[in-house]
């Protein structure tokens, strides 16, 4: 297995897929990276500990997918749920 920076691994992931697929990888992409962002620095200067932050993403990605509309949607709906 090849060591990938984050961009470059994008790059490759984004080039498998066309059109609205697409599109709907790139916005969920975009939404890991940022709800990883934003609990990094919740951890930081908030003095809290890490935890799983897939429960954070499954609350924001229905405001993506709102935002977004279908492209995300399309995606989020292939994608099992852990409870």
């Amino acid at each position: 297995m090849e060591d990938l920076s984050f961009d470059k691994w994008w790059a490759k992931a984004s080039g498998r897929v066309d059109g609205q697929v697409r599109k709907g990888l790139n916005s969920i992409i975009i939404l890991g990276a940022w709800s990883i962002w934003k609990h990094r620095n919740h951890c930081v200067f908030d003095v809290i500990l890490p935890n799983l932050i897939i429960t954070a993403m499954t609350c924001s990605s229905g405001q993506w997918s709102l935002a977004a509309g279908a492209r995300v949607s399309r995606l989020l709906a292939l994608v099992p749920l852990v409870a």
